[in-house]
């Protein structure tokens, strides 16, 4: 009886010993608050969610998905610490005060990795950009950065960009606009470019982002920049943390797929066919630089804004 009094007595001890180890764990993780769009490109960061990367190196993330990259800004180190965010969005917000810093890399658009396509009704008789003089263009935002890139593409093909109609349309409704010929082109994001593209009907006549340069950085994070610069070793383990997602997607495919439709709340057939974006947690100004010069020449931006100011670098 002894013998098994002691063994209880221990079992119990050692419970209290994982628990109390837990609860110390838990504690020492820096709490974070994430915000992202459920669309492909922030796949890294439900993947250091769900493989556990983010406790892994230090952190305890909070990921709440939004839908409008262009209010996130204002945001920062109030709502959240860490956001999803494009070049047009923090070049603006900068240029107006906001204290706003881009900290981590995210998708790169390239030739050998399209997310974005212009789409147009195959009987429409639009082949190229120059065909869409006059034309009514459908787009998820008038000033995000996938219309400014089609605006851009079209100056540099000759159009003027003031010629076109843009009409903001959510991604799931843009195909029935299109054949309803309420639009005659969409400006398309993965999966969405692949189920238009499935349907005969309808062809890509190019990929508007590619115009501004090719790699050209389309989205990545971003941070207060106060909190940024005062906190830079939380915004190393986060980095390292999505560094940790990009390698675990490269290995595995297949699971980060059900990660995605997961978040996403595609079903299996659609999210085993979508093209991964290809993801870089790196970032340098220059890639910001880029798009610096595409809104000036757009007449979008007057303020001034130094990419080196509102990249944050070792």
């Amino acid at each position: 009886m002894k013998f098994k009094k002691t063994g209880k007595n221990f079992s119990a001890l050692f419970l209290s010993i994982v628990l109390f180890s837990f609860h110390t764990n838990a504690q020492n993780l820096t709490p974070i608050r994430v915000a992202y769009v459920p669309v492909a490109t922030w796949l890294p960061s439900w993947v250091a969610k769900e493989k556990g990367f983010y406790e892994k190196n230090g952190l305890s993330a909070t990921l709440t998905p939004i839908q409008n990259l262009s209010l996130l800004p204002s945001t920062m180190g109030k709502q959240f610490d860490f956001a999803a965010s494009t070049a047009p969005d923090l070049i603006k917000a900068a240029a107006n005060g906001i204290d706003v810093m881009a900290v981590t890399g995210g998708v790169v658009e390239s030739s050998s990795h399209q997310s974005m396509q212009v789409v147009v009704r195959k009987d429409s008789g639009i082949t190229s950009a120059k065909d869409l003089k006059g034309k009514i263009i459908a787009t998820p935002s008038t000033g995000a950065i996938m219309h400014v890139a089609t605006l851009a593409w079209l100056k540099k093909n000759g159009v003027d960009p003031n010629s076109i109609r843009a009409v903001e349309v959510p991604f799931p409704n843009m195909v029935d606009q299109l054949k309803a010929s309420r639009v005659e082109a969409l400006e398309l994001l993965q999966p969405f470019v692949g189920q238009s593209l499935a349907q005969p009907e309808f062809i890509g006549i190019g990929n508007s982002m590619l115009s501004v340069d090719d790699p050209v950085l389309f989205v990545f994070w971003i941070a207060n920049g106060t909190w940024a610069k005062a906190n830079r070793d939380t915004v190393k383990k986060w980095n390292q943390s999505i560094a940790d997602a990009r390698e675990f997607i490269e290995k595995n495919p297949a699971e980060a797929r059900q990660i995605l439709g997961k978040y996403t709340n595609l079903p299996p057939p659609v999210t085993e066919k979508i093209p991964l974006p290809f993801y870089d947690a790196s970032l340098k100004p220059s890639q910001i630089d880029v798009w610096i010069k595409v809104l000036r020449d757009l007449n979008l931006l007057t303020l001034p804004v130094d990419a080196k100011n509102i990249v944050l670098t070792n």
